[in-house]
């Protein structure tokens, strides 16, 4: 089986549980406050590594207190970032978690999401057959030179998940990546708002028609669609009581991944994404523990 090429941030979440979100000038307590391994890229692939599908962690890791920690915690795992050590300080990001499990994001971004057009001559190609890239990345500077990797290699096959980065990223930039035929994965607020359609299935069959390429459109509790060129569905979701949604996007697009990697159908690999995203809304932070994942039984 070729590697899964993650493309992508690896930061320290800075985990901070609170009742709610403070007004402006109002004074709220925290309940508690953690930090861990994070960003959109490391959570997917550890997905991949559970279910064993060979990847590589395409992560730049920076200089300071944050690169220190981030570079001795994959360390721990055995997990080494093929790319230099850039001469800038890693970047983190505050997760504020409310008593509802909802979470909102205050990204300090550092050499994490810098992408210099070097490192990819890095990857043996020979190895790869599918990449994975969100939206904070494309959205730098130096997404262009992401791209203009993916266009070198038309072969991959693209999983793409911008979340709301889609409505701040150059148009030009999106046509160039919709060229590419990649499997978009978004959830409802994100499909609904970028397309301006009133469904979910307007919205997929949309963005279908831009890119030709499988849509899938997550829906939480409710599961997720799917619009492709072999089928449109809706795929039950799993019900979980939700304690923290922190990475439960990423789980699923990397389950997603996994699961067609290892020749699942559309409607079967999300099925076992939904599972997968409601294990990690049931936990604290955006890593599921490797117990509680054999747990789920795949």
């Amino acid at each position: 089986m070729k590697n899964v090429l993650v493309i992508g941030s690896t930061v320290v979440d800075i985990i901070v549980n609170l009742h709610h979100l403070p007004k402006t000038c109002e004074d709220v307590h925290v309940l508690s406050q953690s930090m861990s391994l994070g960003g959109c890229a490391y959570n997917t692939s550890d997905i991949l590594r559970k279910f064993q599908v060979p990847y590589i962690l395409f992560s730049p890791v920076g200089t300071g207190f944050y690169g220190r920690f981030v570079r001795e915690a994959l360390a721990e795992k055995g997990i080494v970032s093929p790319i230099p050590t850039p001469d800038m300080d890693n970047g983190c990001c505050y997760c504020f978690v409310e008593h509802t499990g909802e979470r909102t994001f205050i990204s300090n971004h550092g050499a994490e999401y810098q992408f210099r057009p070097e490192w990819f001559r890095i990857p043996a190609s020979e190895n790869i057959d599918s990449v994975y890239i969100c939206g904070l990345e494309i959205e730098e500077p130096t997404g262009v030179h992401i791209v203009r990797y993916l266009e070198e290699h038309p072969g991959y096959t693209v999983y793409f998940a911008p979340g709301l980065r889609i409505l701040k990223i150059s148009e030009e930039l999106l046509e160039r990546i919709f060229g590419l035929s990649p499997v978009l994965h978004l959830n409802e607020t994100e499909a609904l708002e970028y397309t301006g359609r009133s469904t979910v299935e307007q919205a997929a069959r949309a963005l279908y028609g831009r890119t030709g390429g499988t849509v899938i459109v997550t829906l939480g509790e409710h599961g997720a669609y799917f619009y492709s060129d072999e089928a449109h569905a809706y795929v039950s979701g799993t019900k979980a009581q939700q304690i923290d949604a922190i990475g439960a996007g990423d789980a699923h697009i990397g389950a997603v991944i996994a699961a067609r990697k290892r020749g699942a159908s559309w409607q079967e690999a999300i099925a076992v994404a939904n599972r997968v995203s409601a294990a990690v809304v049931e936990t604290k932070g955006a890593l599921l523990p490797d117990e509680a994942f054999q747990k789920l039984q795949f």
